[in-house]
Order: structure tokens, then C-alpha cells, then sequence
């Protein structure tokens, strides 16, 4: 659509893009945050090993160059309300677990939930700045929680966590690439970024 295409909506589109790096560089830095404390509340070692999250999908991203800015804001989309559903989870069980015995941890995961969705916000005003609306959410949520015992859940939480990083910085990267100007425009282009 050509109103996508204007010297404004090119501004605006850079605009948001550069507050969503700040936002997502803040809120990688406060997940690592919550990570360390997570770690040491829960009684976890940080080098434990755990494997992929169901209902998260991973950061890592196979020709990630060939992507589409559409696609990558979709995929980020995606991402972030299955982590707020998730953070939700976690922050429940958290409760249910220590109730008020930690109430630091659960003030640092709402902390980090509340930041999830302000950046899937940001995230839908980019794309209706694309002339797309953000797809619904009704029926996309995470599957239900696994019944699983406490240590399983805590080493859920510590995976859940560590992609959450991980797509910050994706984030980040899908966002620099998304304000590049478009290969018509009279400045000149930046040096490729590779993924």
C-alpha cells in the first residue's frame, strides 16, 4: 500500500523501531536479571541443561536474510504472546509453590511479563504501520501446562527464561533490519547485517 511507503510512515516505521531495540535491549537485561535470581532462588545450577520449551518457539531462525520484515514481526509476535501466556504460568506456580516467601522473584517475573507485553504492543502498532493488522489471539494460546513434579517445572521455568533472552536480541536484530531504508530510497543503504 502506498500510505506504508511515505516519507512519514518511513519515519514513524524508524521511530518505532528504535524504541522497540531500547525496549528490547532493556528487557534482555532484566531477564538476565531474573535469570541469575531465578537460578539461585529455585536452587538450580545455571549451566543445567534443558531442553526446548513446548510452546515456545526457538530464536534461532533458518534463513533468517531471506525473511520479510512482515514475517519477522509475525514471528516476533508470535513469540511474545506465547512467553506471556508462559511468564503467566510460571508466575502462578511460582505463587502457588513459595507464596509470599519470595515475593522478590515474583515481582522480578511480573516485572519481566509486564515488559513481554508492552513489547507485543509495540510489536502489533508495527504492523499496522505495515497496513497488517496483528493476527488474532483467539485460540493461539500455549497448550495447557504438562503436569510435571517441582523440579520439572523449575528447569521449565530456567528454559522458558533463557529463550525469552534469546528472542530479546533476535528481536533486536529483526527490528535494525526492519528500519533499514527499503532499496528505492535516496539514503544510502548500511552494510548487510548477518543474523
Amino acid at each position: 500500500m502506498a500510505a506504508a511507503d511515505s516519507p512519514s510512515a518511513a519515519l514513524r516505521r524508524r521511530d518505532l523501531c528504535s524504541r522497540g531495540i531500547r525496549l528490547a535491549g532493556k528487557m534482555r537485561s532484566d531477564v538476565i536479571d531474573l535469570l541469575d535470581t531465578y537460578v539461585e532462588r529455585q536452587g538450580l545450577d545455571a549451566s543445567a541443561s534443558v531442553a526446548a520449551v513446548e510452546g515456545v518457539p526457538a530464536a534461532a531462525a533458518e534463513r533468517w536474510d531471506e525473511q520479510t520484515g512482515t514475517q519477522r514481526l509475525l514471528d516476533n509476535l508470535a513469540a511474545y504472546r506465547a512467553f506471556r501466556a508462559l511468564l503467566a504460568q510460571m508466575l502462578e506456580e511460582q505463587r502457588e509453590q513459595l507464596g509470599e516467601a519470595d515475593a522478590a522473584l515474583g515481582r522480578a517475573l511480573a516485572a519481566v511479563l509486564l515488559q513481554v507485553s508492552a513489547f507485543a504492543y509495540h510489536l502489533e502498532e508495527l504492523l499496522r504501520l505495515e497496513s497488517r493488522g496483528p493476527p488474532s489471539e483467539e485460540g493461539a494460546g500455549p497448550p495447557p501446562p504438562p503436569h510435571l513434579g517441582l523440579f520439572e517445572r523449575k528447569l521449565r521455568g530456567l528454559g522458558v527464561l533463557r529463550e525469552l533472552a534469546q528472542w530479546a536480541v533476535r528481536s533486536a536484530r529483526d527490528l535494525r533490519q526492519l528500519a533499514k531504508p527499503s532499496p528505492g530510497s535516496s539514503s544510502a543503504p548500511s552494510p548487510a547485517e548477518s543474523p
